[in-house]
């Protein structure tokens, strides 16, 4: 399934937005349809589910080098970046990350990894509106770009390749990943 969400630069609080019960209540009537004496198939669904929040990524800028963790700097022709932020503004915990790491390695994709500094403050995503409002394991990724919310945005053509190409492999390869993957057996 692919939800795509209105207002995410202003809050996600509308009846389109991440913020509404869209999202549940499509899950709800989409289980419904296909057992209406099985309450607990929404339940399994939502375990079984995984969300890509795709939005773009902050790639690093020369004149601001020191606004990025040292050791975690997107970089143009770098590849997909998957987010993290300790203060949950992203949704990416160890789990989902290694997900979408491994499909990267399976492809030979390049992945890189974007980690807020603690000392800075940050924006957000769809990711933890979804994730905390419905429950699904979700990775925050994106097309690493210079110089967001500015006049002159840019992103390089090959990361937006490369994010099709691992989206494109996610969707190919989750189920059987994620079959493999056991978390406290």
């Amino acid at each position: 399934m692919v939800a795509l969400f209105d207002h995410e630069e202003v809050g996600s609080d509308s009846a389109q937005g991440a913020g509404s019960p869209a999202m549940l209540d499509a899950l709800t009537r989409i289980t419904g349809c296909f057992n209406h004496s099985n309450s607990k198939l929404l339940e399994k669904a939502i375990q079984r589910s995984f969300l890509v929040s795709a939005d773009m990524a902050h790639a690093l800028h020369p004149n601001y080098m020191e606004k990025h963790e040292e050791n975690h700097q997107p970089k143009l022709h770098g590849g997909l970046v998957i987010k993290h932020n300790a203060n949950q503004r992203y949704a990416t915990n160890a789990m989902t990350a290694f997900i979408f790491r491994e499909i990267a390695e399976r492809h030979q994709l390049p992945i890189q990894d974007f980690v807020v500094r603690n000392d800075m403050a940050c924006g957000s995503t769809i990711g933890p509106i979804l994730a905390s409002g419905v429950g699904i394991r979700t990775v925050d990724v994106g097309a690493p770009q210079l110089s967001m919310h500015s006049i002159r945005e840019m992103c390089a053509v090959d990361d937006i390749s490369h994010s099709y190409e691992h989206f494109k492999a996610y969707f190919e390869e989750f189920t059987e990943l994620d079959n493999k993957v056991k978390v406290d057996c």
